[in-house]
């Protein structure tokens, strides 16, 4: 019998070898991040005996700030890198379960884990069109947008535009657009780090803002999207427990249930019930009577600011001046003095504060403190008179537009859209958004019921409360931002009323542990949590403004044969210069998180929506046709916003009556832009000539690779 000829062992195939490296490599982060986990929720447990034993809140608040920003220092440090592809795209080698929870990560913004519970408790069922509109955004991400970029495989956005339109004119319009959406969207990340900042440690708001941004820094400025990835992963583990921790046990106090989703139709009924209440109640009328006094004073003195003006300092200085004579009591002196000292300084001052102080006392003039019943699908009525149904039609294009933005804006910005360029292959670009949406998920369903419990407790436990009774959260809050917490007892009964109190809603959320009565140590947990969203998502915007500016604009356009450290250097002081840039505009407080995260997201969708997808799935779209396109959609919507939303009409100085088209309100101004974006690309490109042979061949081989070669 001839023997068998001997077995030759080779080297291993390298895909075979990529994989088993791939292995390797996710079972090394499992073993790291269930450490991680198992170590945080010791350490969470260690301060809770701390608080126990005596440890007072500030000591509490402070270390958890210096311990999360510690974390995400090490792992900023650990990760640090001057590689290009390291520090662009985290090696692409990320797999898809931890992409997606980073993914998570970067998208649950301050919006998202701070302000989402906050719309919803003001708003209620209008509320949902974010919970619609972001998460049907991804599904948008996983059928036309992230499985394709990746088999392009650029770095960025804007590199995306410019290979597949060729010429730097598209790529310069991305780099501009990625740069504007993004800073917008990064000054709220920052302000929701101020507002938990100083919350945590007691410090002014401006202040917390320069503190956070070291946490900031120090993940995303020496490791780029490697640091970021892996910080962000943390930060996801910290934040989803924080949300749903006070949400379970505030369920179960409130119903014994632990499921909070399960409870939330429950407590629905009970508000309900509660509001019809609220709104016949006879103190809740008195007050809302005044309030509507005080509208109409208010709306008297803005047609004369400086004779009113005049008219008050004048009764102020004769107040005080007959008390002095009457040598009245040093309080009563110093009240007056008080009085006299807060009045605007001249007219113009006068009308912007009586302006605001107008809208303020019109809002509390309405039934439950200006909030819609939180059953309510649409205000108005189908059924009634022509002005009853004229508002439920604008009520509900409005519902739908916000839903519309919401969806287009997550497919396109180019925050979001990095993370599938980190995935080792197409095949798990598509899984990790998968991961993702299931990562998100956890948090979307559970903000409704918070909301619904959130408003059961301040309906039943704090309103009718006396003054001098009120949990200590409210006078906490109110020395963090009393525009976000404050008690007006306009009817001097020393009992609170609905319309007597102003909650805003950035701060449902983190006040949700002191208001179901839960110790501190979760406060702190949950303002961790937030912390941990504001930063995971600055720091890809962050990231994502620098490289659009080191790579796309420096290496692309202006130096091509710059050395990778070099390129590295220069965005990594982008990134610094951009930091500081965002957080001095945050301090400034210029608008509420969810209004400029809004506006991030229409422009978004009205500068790459189109371009992007029209760019994958039509090989005829070309270069001129998608400048124009991204040209004119941003600039239909930045004007709409302009002439219609009050802050910028503010800081531009337009006095012009506002004009809605169709009802639409400004947040949702990227309805406008979307279809303007796709008719001047389409017509464009029609009428100009074809893409280059290279272009079409670039979309073909993404779209049809099996045909390559036949």
């Amino acid at each position: 019998m001839p023997e068998s000829p001997p077995v030759v062992v080779g080297p291993p195939h390298p895909r075979s070898a990529r994989r088993v490296g791939a292995r390797a490599f996710k079972q090394q982060l499992d073993r790291v991040y269930s450490r991680f986990t198992g170590g945080f929720i010791v350490f969470v447990l260690a301060l809770a005996l701390l608080e126990r034993l005596g440890v007072s809140r500030h000591w509490i608040g402070l270390i958890f700030l210096l311990a999360t920003i510690g974390l995400y220092a090490v792992i900023g440090v650990m990760s640090r890198t001057t590689d290009a592809t390291e520090y662009y795209v985290a090696g692409r080698r990320v797999p898809a379960v931890y992409n997606g929870m980073a993914t998570g990560a970067d998208w649950m913004s301050a919006a998202s884990f701070i302000g989402l519970a906050g719309t919803l408790y003001l708003s209620g069922y209008s509320g949902l069109a974010f919970v619609l509109g972001w998460t049907g955004g991804f599904c948008l991400v996983a059928l036309l947008l992230a499985p394709y970029l990746r088999k392009f495989g650029q770095f960025t956005i804007p590199d995306f535009l410019g290979e597949r339109y060729g010429g730097h004119l598209p790529r310069l319009l991305g780099i501009g657009a990625a740069i504007l959406c993004s800073f917008i969207y990064l000054v709220a990340q920052i302000y929701g780090v101020g507002l938990v900042t100083s919350h945590l440690t007691g410090v002014a708001f401006e202040l917390g803002v320069f503190l956070g941004l070291g946490g900031i820094l120090v993940c995303s400025f020496l490791g780029g999207m490697r640091a970021v990835t892996w910080t962000q992963v943390a930060q996801y583990i910290i934040l989803i427990v924080a949300y749903l921790l006070p949400v379970v046990w505030l369920s179960v106090k409130q119903t014994g249930s632990p499921v909070p989703q399960l409870s939330y139709g429950f407590q629905l009924e009970k508000v309900s019930a509660k509001e019809k209440l609220l709104s016949n109640d006879p103190k809740e009328l008195e007050v809302r009577e005044l309030f509507r006094q005080r509208e109409q004073t208010l709306a008297a003195k803005l047609e004369d600011p400086a004779a009113a003006l005049r008219a008050d300092k004048a009764a102020a200085e004769a107040r005080l001046a007959v008390l002095r004579e009457a040598n009245a009591p040093s309080q009563a002196i110093l009240a007056a003095e008080k009085a006299l000292s807060a009045l605007p300084r001249d007219s113009a001052s006068a009308r912007e504060t009586w302006s605001r102080e107008r809208a303020s006392a019109e809002t509390k003039s309405l039934p439950l403190n200006g909030m819609t019943p939180h059953a309510l699908q649409h205000a108005g009525d189908p059924q009634g008179d022509a002005a009853a149904r004229q508002t439920f039609d604008a009520s509900r294009r409005n519902f739908m537009a916000l839903v519309f933005c919401l969806m287009v804006g997550t497919a396109a910005l180019p925050h979001i859209l990095m993370r599938y360029y980190t995935t080792p292959s197409v095949r798990e670009a598509r899984e990790s958004v998968t991961w993702s949406l299931l990562f998100i998920f956890l948090l979307y369903v559970t903000a409704p019921a918070l909301a619904v419990l959130v408003k059961y407790e301040v309906f039943h436990l704090v309103v009718g409360t006396p003054l001098d009774q009120l949990p200590p959260w409210v006078a906490s809050w109110n020395k963090v931002d009393p525009g976000l917490m404050s008690i007006t007892d306009i009817n001097l009964d020393g009992i609170l009323q609905l319309n007597e109190m102003t909650i805003g809603g950035d701060i449902v959320v983190l006040a949700t542990p002191e208001i179901g009565g839960l110790p501190y140590v979760v406060s702190g947990l949950v303002a961790a949590g937030g912390l941990a969203a504001a930063l995971s998502t600055a720091d890809g915007l962050l990231l994502t403004i620098a490289n659009a500016l080191s790579h796309d604009l420096y290496y692309k356009m202006i130096d091509p044969n710059a050395s990778t450290a070099r390129r590295v250097t220069i965005s990594k002081v982008l990134l610094l210069v951009v930091a500081l840039a965002a957080a001095y505009v945050a301090a400034q407080k210029p608008a509420d998180i969810l209004f400029l995260v809004s506006a991030a997201f229409s422009f978004a969708a009205s500068a790459f929506f189109p371009a992007l997808v029209l760019g994958i799935f039509w090989k005829r779209a070309n270069g001129l046709g998608a400048a124009l396109g991204m040209i004119c959609g941003l600039g239909v919507t930045f004007y709409y916003m302009l002439t219609t939303q009050p802050w910028l009409r503010e800081v531009f100085g337009i006095t012009s009556p506002i004009r809605l088209w169709w009802d639409i309100l400004p947040i949702s101004a990227g309805v406008f832009g979307v279809p303007v974006g796709f008719a001047v690309i389409i017509l464009v490109s029609l009428v100009t000539p074809s893409p280059t042979r290279r272009e079409q061949e670039m979309v073909e081989h993404v779209r049809y690779p099996r045909l390559q070669g036949r």
